[in-house]
């Protein structure tokens, strides 16, 4: 083997060994073939990583909020049909839906060229990447941040804010955000602030860190509430899904007594709460049959 042989040996040996160390190569995404993707930041950027099996969930098995899928059901037709459309907030008591509704209105519209890209809160950083990446693309993106709170002064949240509105750059016509959260303004709110109220004659002005808190969360221009379900709503909701999933019986004494003692142990008559009992519930009647 001459000298040259082996440096180039010794090379290509040393590149595998880089290559190794190296993230894999991204595929461009498929937008025609997949209707929903999630960011994967990594070192100097990020990607979007197809989601393999979507949630399939329907607006028809959303029950009991009428109003609120109405709502974003309408605004995400607009937006769908290229009219005027909000960036929606949907907040509220936890699992009433919201995740739920913003996966079935995609669902619903995914034939009319609607895409989803998830967020997580730590790569609201990355948002202006993401929109930037989207609006070169023939379809309708939402941008869905699930389950979004801030403390003070992170990062994300002036991120967020740019992206909605605030930022020296529009928005695409194409990209929509809607958002979760527990929180009416995304942040906490403390006893302390109440106390920079001022009083001007009759009127009453919040301070200064109230008006930043609610700055966020106005520059969405539809806001959806969803409020915990009664004892008759929730067993609807139980009644519905133990259909779904083939119970003949869903109206007997049973199922209600042991729908309530499901709920009671959990502290919470919510959607959630009556598909986890519907999946039990159908479950066991198949195992015995």
């Amino acid at each position: 083997m001459t000298p040259l042989d082996s440096f180039l040996a010794r090379a290509e040996a040393m590149l595998a060994r880089v290559e190794r160390l190296l993230p894999p190569e991204v595929p461009e995404p498929d937008f025609a073939g997949t209707i929903a993707f999630r960011w994967r930041s990594r070192a100097g950027g990020g990607f979007l990583q197809p989601v393999v099996q979507p949630h399939a969930i329907r607006l028809e098995d959303l029950q009991d909020i009428d109003r609120q899928r109405d709502l974003v059901d309408t605004n995400t037709r607009q937006f769908v049909r290229r009219v005027p459309a909000n960036n929606v907030l949907l907040t509220g008591a936890r699992g009433t839906g919201k995740s739920s509704l913003v996966k079935a209105v995609l669902n619903r519209y995914a034939g009319e060229g609607l895409r989803l890209v998830e967020l997580d809160k730590q790569d609201l950083l990355h948002m202006s990447d993401v929109v930037d990446l989207l609006a070169r693309q023939p379809y309708r993106f939402i941008l869905f941040c699930d389950d979004l709170s801030f403390d003070a002064n992170e990062p994300g949240y002036k991120a967020l804010k740019a992206v909605l509105d605030g930022s020296i750059s529009a928005t695409p016509e194409n990209v929509l955000i809607y958002a979760t959260s527990n929180r009416r303004h995304l942040m906490p709110e403390y006893m302390a602030e109440n106390l920079e109220t001022r009083y001007v004659g009759d009127e009453v002005h919040p301070g200064e860190t109230v008006e930043e808190k609610i700055s966020l969360s106005e520059r969405f221009g539809l806001w959806v509430s969803f409020y915990p379900f009664s004892q008759d709503e929730y067993l609807d909701i139980v009644h519905h899904w133990l259909r779904q999933f083939g119970v003949q019986d869903v109206d007997g004494e049973d199922v209600r007594r042991e729908a309530l003692q499901w709920a009671l142990q959990r502290g919470s008559r919510s959607g959630r709460i009556a598909w986890h009992f519907a999946r039990d519930w159908a479950g066991r009647q198949a195992a015995e049959r």
